[in-house]
Formats: C-alpha cells, structure tokens, sequence
C-alpha cells in the first residue's frame, strides 16, 4: 500500500444516533454493508496543512445538521464539518422510494422490470454521490464509490432524523 494510500484514507466509521429511531432491519443490513465497503477501500483526503490519516469518522444528525466529525488513529478530534441536510433531503427521498419499489418489485416483478428499477435506483444512488461530492468540495476529496458509500449511511442517518 503506498504512502498516500496509507493515510489518505478511513480506518474506523461510526454512526452517531443517539436520539434517532431504532432502524429497520433492512436499513441496519445497508449500514452494515456500507461500512464494511468503505472500510475495505475508501479515499479520504484532507486539506493541505491537516493532521495527516488514517483517520477515524463519526457520522451523526445534531441541530438538525449533517455531522462529519473527523479525528486521527488515536481518536484525537481534528475536526468537524457541520453540513445542511436541505441539499440531501430530495434524493434521499426519492432513494428511498426507489428503494421501496425495488423491494417490493423483487417479490412479484419480472427480472427485466426489476432490472429497470434497480438502474434508476442506481442512478439516484450516484446523484447522492454527487451531492456528497459537492458538499464536501473544498473540505474534503473523496473518490466516487467513497463518495456513494457515504451517501448511504447519510440515508441512514436521515432516516431517523
């Protein structure tokens, strides 16, 4: 692994949702999945003159506010990024639509029409992305999949909040 590979990157993730909701099984099943992904490859970079990764991510809703609380290896606070969750309301909604269809279309549909949902679920997905992208542009780069990734624990997070 190379040097920037090393650093740049996050190495622990937590879901701050103290006060939320109790998620639903399959919600639980998508944070899983999503922290294990990222944890697995994940491009995580920091501005120029920030403490140097891996870092350690705490996810969480406070003040009606999206929360990225970043901290180094040993847990010491680097900082925090307080985002609006308004950019993110829409497609978390129709994400979650989607989703709800594709759910329900895997029990009756037939593959090609399941097939066509999952793509437009997909492309949702990536526009969540690209939102995610977009807030963080000039806080923090991240690479598209670290970018999808954390679109959906933030789909997560706004469930409960």
């Amino acid at each position: 692994m190379s040097d920037a590979k090393a650093t740049c990157r996050l190495t622990d993730i937590a879901i701050d949702d103290v006060g939320l909701p109790v998620p639903t099984p399959e919600i639980e099943q998508e944070r899983r999945v999503a922290i294990f992904d990222l944890l697995e490859d994940n491009s995580f970079v920091l501005p120029e003159g920030a403490p140097e990764g891996p870092y350690r991510l705490t996810l969480a809703i406070r003040e009606g506010r999206l929360v990225f609380d970043v901290a180094d290896a040993d847990a010491t606070p680097i900082t925090a990024y307080h985002l609006s969750l308004g950019p993110f309301r829409q497609v978390v909604k129709d994400y979650y639509q989607i989703c709800q269809s594709y759910y329900d279309a895997v029990k009756t549909l037939p593959p090609a029409q399941i097939e066509t949902i999952d793509m437009a679920r997909r492309g949702i997905h990536m526009e969540g992305a690209r939102v995610v992208e977009e807030r963080l542009d000039g806080k923090v780069a991240v690479d598209t999949d670290t970018a999808r990734r954390l679109f959906t624990l933030i789909c997560v997070l706004h469930f409960g909040g």
